[in-house]
């Protein structure tokens, strides 16, 4: 049984491979989920952002405006720093978690867990093999400011936030081209995971 790291930086095209491995019947455990699971509405995460960043980030239901505290952490190292410390322990615990589950509940070859920033969180020893999904800048930049109705320097800010695309390279044992067409995704996505059928 191996635990794949599916990881790449933002609009790489996750998501779409994500819904090819679980259309193929394998697990895929959603670290984005869980990260908002964790800072949701009671979570003790939360009630430490709010104790640092004040009572701005959060809006009149007591939920966390995820948007207005990324402006926040993007322009200040130390505060992204702060909220990695809060954050990060409790998404890493539940992953671990996740993965046990999905052991003893998939009759496939493999587990996967769909982390964005893997490398940069130092969580490769959660998995036993990291596959990034390569996707051109400008592409990302494109799907980023359409998807999430950003302005063009704000997606900028996101993608120099992440590790550029060839210093992950050197951490993937496969990396997934997804320059190309959905169709062309698809057909690398059922070879490779062919043997963990």
């Amino acid at each position: 049984m191996k635990v794949i790291g599916l990881t790449g930086g933002v609009a790489s095209g996750k998501s779409t491979i994500t819904k090819m491995l679980k259309d193929n019947g394998f697990i895929v455990i959603d670290s984005d989920g869980i990260a908002r699971d964790v800072v949701a509405k009671g979570e003790p995460a939360l009630k430490e952002i709010k104790e640092y960043f004040g009572k701005d980030v959060i809006d009149e239901h007591g939920k966390l405006m995820r948007k207005t505290l990324g402006e926040i952490v993007f322009n200040d190292s130390v505060k992204m720093d702060v909220l990695k410390k809060i954050t990060h322990p409790r998404i890493r615990e539940r992953i671990l978690t996740s993965i046990q589950v999905a052991k003893f509940t998939t009759k496939k070859e493999a587990v996967f867990v769909d982390i964005p920033l893997l490398i940069e969180s130092g969580y490769q020893e959660l998995v036993d093999e990291i596959w990034l999904v390569a996707a051109p800048v400008e592409i990302q930049l494109q799907r980023v400011v359409n998807r999430d109705e950003v302005s063009r320097d704000y997606a900028e800010k996101i993608i120099a936030n992440q590790m550029p695309l060839e210093m992950k390279k050197a951490f993937a044992d496969v990396i997934i081209d997804n320059s190309g067409t959905v169709e062309d995704l698809g057909k690398q996505i059922e070879t490779m995971v062919e043997k963990y059928q």
